[in-house]
């Protein structure tokens, strides 16, 4: 079970009051088919809220240490049927696609206001590969380039 310090646990109980509950464990209770999700939760999330439903408090306080000790977790909170749990997120390594060319890409456009003396209109916009920002803050699309019938023919 991963030890924490009560400061550390303070801020997390902060930080887990605005999260809502990511599994539910039912009338089965913690099935393997829970605890890999939980598992799983945790390696995205770090920090998660889980629902136990039944009201044997007993139950409760034994699923949330074997959830603890199973996944190496550091118990946070438990308070009725919500059990809060935090682990260190495992860091993704992201393998780099074989797509070839730019994607998507955001690009911020800032107008000046018409009058000069308000605040510029500032959006964010969602640009393709193939297109681009023009000075007045219009997207246009590149064209294809021209080709020369004289420089195909020579093989150019």
């Amino acid at each position: 079970m991963l030890k924490l310090t009560p400061a550390e646990r303070s801020s997390l109980r902060a930080e887990a009051h605005a999260l809502s509950p990511v599994v539910i464990i039912g009338e089965a209770g913690l099935t393997p088919g829970v605890l890999k999700e939980i598992d799983a939760s945790l390696d995205s999330h770090g920090l998660i809220k889980v629902r136990v439903f039944g009201d044997d408090r007993e139950a409760r306080v034994t699923i949330y240490d074997t959830i603890c000790e199973k996944l190496d977790a550091a118990p946070i909170q438990h308070i009725g049927k919500l059990l809060v749990v935090y682990r260190e997120k495992k860091e993704a390594v992201k393998a780099p696609s074989e797509t070839r060319g730019r994607g998507m890409r955001e690009v911020t456009i800032v107008k000046p206001s018409p009058s000069g003396t308000k605040r510029p209109s500032v959006t964010k916009v969602m640009v393709k590969g193939n297109e681009r920002v023009t000075q007045g803050g219009s997207i246009k699309r590149a064209k294809p380039r021209q080709t020369s019938k004289k420089k195909s023919s020579l093989g150019r």
